[in-house]
């Protein structure tokens, strides 16, 4: 019989009886909040960035957007309570942090600056989208399947590039009525913060460069006192040490209907991307997860999203940064991440943090928000990275939806002919991409009726061929390998002889040609017009060695090298 170790024995002992969870671990209350706070932390940067974007953009005072910083922490840490540790029906009990989502930023500024906005219409659109996210929560699982990478991808790619804007403001100084709104003091100090979060994030340590973005605040907004461009005169003065953010503190909210379908469309993404999460948390601590759970937390992120403005904050969604550091750490118990929530809860309770927080000066704001908005976007191409751009059309879907999405970036008075309710939708790069990207989906992907055999000219992959005598076309990646040139992708570079190569190109030329095995067809004397779906023919398996569809490799050329 197998002895236990000490290590399995505390494992065993510290998972309450009947469950077999590693989610469910349960460890010293010491340990639960340091590596809650941890947890804190790591998205604390994130969780401060929207109320102070969103507060700058309505225009309020210092006092009012603090008061929606402490708010934004104070629901932060009960959704996060709320989904780690749950309620019947409520919470996916899993290690998941929540705060307030990015992904709702660029809609929410657009309602705004939109006809008759302002924020308590912004705080309505939120209560009434949420409202339909919950109904629709244990529905979701079936709709998920129009919300594919390419399109989530493009979304969370949007939402970064709509916010660089809000980085360039705030790094000049936030304010264009001012004398020293893009002065060099102003933007060096912004290249100064950008400059130390880089170089937190170069340091060995993990710890370190994980809290990159609230060490570039806290070293930024300390130079920038040194200086003499921050002013705390007001932190402090006539509030309570301790309160809890008012409910309608901020007044009534009040329901557009324009702005709530354009808050729909974002709630979807929302509730995708803490679909995923959710999934991703799973297969991390290797727990099943299934549609029951995941609409247990859909409904948990909706019911706190729908709550919070009530109380002066946003939307709420799983923070994937989180996700990361619970694979990072290995520590897999949700009570750590309720830990963590309870921290920003007991956080959110503290009027001046809010205070201080809302006395950053802006280009140190502009500093972190030029990577913070950086990242968001590099999140989104990464996604893009695992989609297939081969024999379909994703690339017209990627690139139509970002562009669609910049035009009210690049030109805010765009959609002014038209009306209001369609400017409220339209003039969020947002809810312009998710829009556009999800009908392209389904117009290219879904309905497949009518689709060309072959890609567009736009989205085919250029035809590359080679001759013997001439390798000019050679580029750094390719190899030689069992007798084939190969490109950095895989696909094979056909080696044509020097007498059919100038009607090879012809054909390219003609559009003739849209796949490499059309070049064998022509090398071996058939119409390349006649040929099957280029995705349906296999390869000549009887070719031999030497014949015309297999040129020999010029002389140097060797197997498995780059050629020179």
């Amino acid at each position: 019989m197998k002895k236990a170790t000490g290590d399995s024995v505390k494992k065993r002992r510290s998972i309450p009886a009947g469950s077999d969870r590693p989610e469910d671990e349960w460890l010293p209350i010491s340990k639960l909040l340091t590596f809650g706070l941890q947890h804190v932390l790591t998205m604390y940067g994130g969780i401060i960035a929207v109320p102070l974007i969103i507060g700058s953009a309505a225009g309020l005072p210092a006092e009012q957007t603090a008061l929606l910083v402490t708010a934004s922490l104070f629901i932060g840490g009960l959704a996060t309570v709320l989904q780690s540790v749950g309620l019947p029906m409520l919470g996916s009990k899993l290690p998941i942090v929540q705060g307030v989502s990015f992904a709702a930023v660029g809609t929410m500024l657009a309602i705004l600056t939109g006809p008759g906005g302002d924020l308590n219409t912004v705080f309505g659109a939120i209560i009434a989208a949420s409202v339909i996210g919950f109904i629709i929560a244990p529905f979701f699982a079936r709709i998920i399947r129009f919300f594919p990478p390419v399109v989530t991808g493009v979304v969370i790619t949007a939402i970064g590039l709509t916010l660089i804007p809000v980085a360039a403001n705030w790094s000049m100084g936030g304010d264009a009525e001012t004398d020293d709104y893009g002065s060099l003091a102003n933007i060096g100090l912004a290249f100064l913060t950008l400059a130390i979060i880089l170089l937190f994030s170069k340091v060995g340590s993990a710890t370190l460069s994980r809290l990159s973005i609230l060490l570039g605040l806290v070293v930024g907004t300390a130079v920038a006192a040194a200086l003499g461009m921050a002013d705390f005169s007001d932190v402090g003065g006539g509030s309570a040490w301790v309160a809890a953010p008012s409910f309608l503190g901020f007044g009534v909210p009040t329901f557009d209907l324009a702005a709530i379908i354009s808050m729909t469309i974002v709630i979807l993404v929302i509730k995708t991307e803490t679909a995923a999460d959710i999934i991703a948390i799973g297969e991390i601590i290797d727990t099943p997860v299934d549609r029951r759970r995941i609409a247990n937390g859909l409904r948990a992120d909706m019911l706190s999203s729908a709550v919070a403005p009530l109380f002066g904050s946003f939307t709420q969604s799983a923070f994937a940064q989180n996700v990361g550091l619970v694979a990072l750490t290995g520590v897999k118990s949700r009570f750590v991440v309720a830990g963590g929530g309870i921290i920003m809860v007991a956080l959110g309770l503290l009027p001046i943090l809010g205070q201080v927080i809302a006395a950053i000066p802006m280009p140190v704001l502009g500093g972190a928000g030029i990577v913070l908005f950086g990242t968001v976007a590099g999140s989104g191409i990464r996604n893009l990275k695992s989609v297939s751009y081969e024999g379909n059309m994703n690339l017209i879907i990627v690139s139509a939806s970002l562009a669609f999405a910049m035009i009210p970036v690049v030109r805010e008075d765009f959609y002014h002919a038209f009306p209001s309710w369609f400017q409220t939708i339209f003039h969020s790069g947002i809810s312009s991409a998710a829009i556009m990207a999800v009908l392209l989906n389904l117009l290219f992907n879904e309905l497949k009726l009518g689709n060309s055999e072959n890609p567009s000219v736009f989205a085919a992959k250029p035809i590359r061929i080679l001759s013997p005598t001439d390798l000019r076309d050679l580029r750094e990646g390719d190899v030689y390998i069992d007798g084939r040139f190969v490109d950095c992708d895989g696909e094979e570079i056909p080696l044509v002889p020097e007498d059919k190569v100038e009607e090879v190109r012809d054909a390219i030329d003609r559009g003739e040609v849209t796949d490499t095995s059309q070049v064998q067809m022509i090398i071996a004397g058939q119409d390349p017009r006649q040929a099957a779906d280029p995705r349906e023919r296999e390869p000549d398996a009887d070719a031999e060695p030497g014949s015309p569809a297999e040129p020999q490799a010029p002389a140097g050329v060797h197997n498995g090298q780059p050629p020179r």
